[in-house]
């Protein structure tokens, strides 16, 4: 029996940055050989066992064999004979097929090291081919290790798995878990440019692939382009470490601009409004989170009107924050916010600007906090129906103080 360590692990380690989990495979063993030494048994489709002290994760070398569809139709095959490098070529990039043997030496069949050093995605073999999950993975590897690149033949292999149909038999729910991976990485950008790279995009998501190639006003979007304009937001989100609901909700609040007639280009008049029922889609094609789901709604609703914040009387904004929950669910109107303060800084020579909608509608959400419903509810006992009423006017009174202040 030998052990290596394999995978994310030894990649992470020759490049230098810290290793969260470690992976091993087990050569020259069976299942039999495991348990007698206490390892506990967790896999389901093929022998993978957890070590009795650390926990981690420990696989028998295996070969496997395409036998169906998409990412799910493969018959594994475990035995003591199967060889390391057997084990090696399933994988899918060169970076991610190199092992470390337990007295530090590396084997590495496939060349890994070198694309290491020359910051390159390469696949291992055309194994690659037979599940299109890796060309998601490919994406969100290219979102954290920010300087890699597609080597041109790995590109040409996607393309034709994204003519072959093989992202067409993804399941929306691993879909969704990739994406939503890739957006939490450095620069999801350049998860998004693979896919639009090999075509993966408009099979995945048609409604944002949609949007590059229409223009905006120059004068409020001195980078024009659409698809340009949200890569740059949530790239963005992302420099603020926001949370995945605030990086969602950048990437799909102008999708409305897509389906804008090329005849009343650059302008978008109403996009807003069409772009919820377009969100509305993505999410419930891709099994999206509620919160997540609900985030992304109100700001592609609601970016506009909180861009034209200063221009709102009291009664619109009070009726705003009744839109969106606000007095039930403060934090997520704040979100929103942030969402629609990187969709004004994510343009060219926008980046270190203000934003002062946002420290602005805050105030004003403050200030209709402070009203005590309860106490007015009590001043209108005999005449119930006037509650709602009573308490949206002690509001906008309160705010209208916020707008006289700040136009002052």
């Amino acid at each position: 029996m030998k052990i290596f360590a394999v995978g994310g692990a030894v990649r992470d380690e020759l490049l230098g940055l810290p290793v969260k989990d470690r992976d091993y495979v087990v050569v020259g063993a069976t299942p039999d050989d495991m348990l007698a030494q206490g390892f506990r048994p967790v896999g389901k489709d093929f022998p993978v066992f957890l070590h009795p002290q650390t926990h981690e994760e420990y696989a028998l070398a295996r070969t496997e064999r395409k036998t169906a569809p998409g990412y799910k139709g493969f018959v594994f095959h475990t035995d003591p004979d199967v060889t390391l490098e057997q084990d090696l070529v399933r994988r899918d990039l060169t970076i991610n097929a190199i092992a470390r043997a337990d007295d530090g030496t590396l084997a590495d069949p496939f060349h890994g090291q070198q694309d290491l050093q020359q910051r390159v995605f390469r696949h291992v073999s055309d194994a690659f081919a037979e599940d299109p999950v890796r060309i998601l993975r490919v994406a969100r590897f290219a979102a954290r290790f920010t300087d890699f690149t597609v080597a041109p033949e790995t590109n040409a292999l996607m393309q034709s798995m994204v003519a072959a149909g093989e992202v067409d038999a993804l399941v929306p729910e691993r879909v969704w878990q990739e994406l939503a991976r890739g957006l939490m990485e450095a620069q999801p950008s350049r998860m998004f440019e693979v896919l639009r790279a090999c075509g993966a995009l408009a099979r995945i998501l048609p409604e944002l692939d949609a949007l590059w190639g229409v223009p905006q006003p120059a004068k409020y979007h001195p980078e024009i382009d659409t698809g340009i304009h949200v890569m740059m937001v949530v790239d963005t989100a992302a420099q603020e470490n926001y949370a995945l609901p605030v990086r969602f909700a950048a990437l799909v609040h102008d999708l409305g601009k897509g389906v804008t007639p090329p005849d009343a280009w650059p302008s978008h008049h109403g996009h807003e409004g069409l772009g919820v029922e377009l969100v509305e889609r993505v999410c419930q094609r891709l099994k999206v989170p509620g919160e997540v789901r609900d985030l992304a709604l109100m700001t592609a609703r609601e970016h506009g009107n909180v861009g034209r914040a200063f221009e709102l009387r009291a009664n619109t904004i009070v009726n705003l924050f009744g839109r969106c929950d606000a007095f039930r669910k403060p934090q997520r109107f704040i979100d929103m916010l942030r969402a629609t303060e990187c969709d004004y800084r994510g343009r060219t020579g926008y980046a270190g600007r203000p934003f002062p909608q946002f420290a602005y509608l805050e105030a004003a959400l403050r200030a209709a906090q402070s009203v005590n419903a309860g106490v007015i509810a009590g001043m209108f006992q005999q005449q119930p129906q006037r509650i709602p009423d009573a308490i949206h006017a002690a509001r906008v009174e309160v705010v209208d103080q916020v707008v006289q202040a700040q136009r002052a």
